[in-house]
């Protein structure tokens, strides 16, 4: 139960001398599927799907939110290219050239000392589409929300501030929470009305402005706890950023939505993505983050991988080929 490697020069974002994760699965991948055999065959409808895995001293959980199937990849990934350029680099990777299916999997590391929750999902605005399954996971898991002691926002989109309030209260009642100071400014910001960013605008003033008081900031390589530690990827958002977290001498990346998808982003890091509001510096932090992850072979946990959303990258082609993660982590 050896290390995968050890990095031997400084990284992209922080000073090497920490060896990549070798996590051995400490709770079996659990899936329950409640609904009815009809209603399981409805995409719409998520099993409910966590992950666990110990790195050095802490312990990793993935908690898949849910998923939407979705047609007209090229509307979203590649939108800068034709459907057609789309659709072939989706059938030549084994998926249909006409639909794509999106994953959304917050990340939970309990250090021993803290209890620190990444994101939080669609939450009680997307229950009625099979989401916002996040608080059930956490859980089944052994977790209840009045344990998170830190919940730390990478970036203000819908999908990842929507589980921070329940019926108008806190969801996670006992936690802190940490985001970027570059996020939350512009999206605070009543400059936001009248222009395409108004509907987050008003997302974030509803779910994340009531937990001001217990709200505090970080800038690049800033700690969040001991052992996790917050770097700039700005692009997808104004302020997005990706975290560190390391134990022992093992070490991941939780890459947030540097790439939103496994084939489409990372094969292609130069194509547009909708959802990136900087189109042009997204793809630059796509190609500086993965090249690090890459070079550097170190596992990483991406929003919307598919579940359970960790892997690793290889540099191929134009990009990178995602090497989702299998037995490694059980031995």
């Amino acid at each position: 139960m050896g290390d995968h490697s050890t990095i031997s020069r400084r990284s992209l974002f922080l000073a090497a001398g920490v060896s990549t994760l070798a996590a051995p699965l400490v709770l079996n991948r659990a899936a329950v599927f409640a609904q009815s055999e009809s209603d399981a065959t409805d995409m719409r409808v998520s099993p409910l799907e966590t992950r666990s895995f110990k790195l050095g001293s802490f312990r990793v959980l993935t908690v898949r939110d849910g998923m939407r199937p979705s047609g007209a990849p090229n509307e979203t990934f590649g939108t800068n290219q034709s459907a057609d350029a789309v659709g072939a680099l989706l059938t030549e990777n084994f998926l249909p050239a006409d639909a794509f299916v999106n994953s959304f999997t917050p990340t939970l590391v309990d250090t021993g000392a803290e209890v620190v929750l990444f994101d939080t999902g669609m939450g009680e605005g997307g229950r009625e589409n099979g989401m916002g399954r996040l608080t059930e996971g956490l859980k089944y898991a052994g977790y209840t929300p009045d344990q998170i002691s830190v919940v730390v926002i990478t970036h203000m989109h819908g999908d990842h501030i929507g589980g921070l309030m329940e019926g108008g209260k806190p969801a996670f009642p006992n936690a802190r929470y940490v985001t970027g100071r570059t996020e939350y400014d512009f999206w605070v910001n009543p400059e936001r009305m009248g222009t395409p960013a108004e509907q987050g605008h008003q997302g974030v003033l509803a779910k994340v402005q009531p937990l001001a008081e217990k709200l505090t900031f970080i800038e690049n390589e800033g700690q969040v706890v001991p052992g996790i530690t917050g770097l700039d990827a700005f692009g997808h958002s104004p302020g997005h950023m990706i975290f560190r977290v390391e134990s022992e001498g093992k070490a991941i990346i939780l890459t947030a939505d540097t790439a939103n998808h496994y084939v489409l982003s990372l094969q292609r890091p130069d194509w547009e993505v909708r959802f990136d509001m900087d189109k042009a510096q997204a793809a630059a932090t796509r190609k500086k983050v993965f090249d690090m992850i890459a070079t550097d072979k170190l596992a990483f946990i991406g929003y919307h991988m598919p579940f359970p959303a960790a892997g690793f990258v290889e540099k191929g082609g134009e990009g990178y080929r995602f090497v989702p993660v299998s037995y490694q982590f059980d031995i």
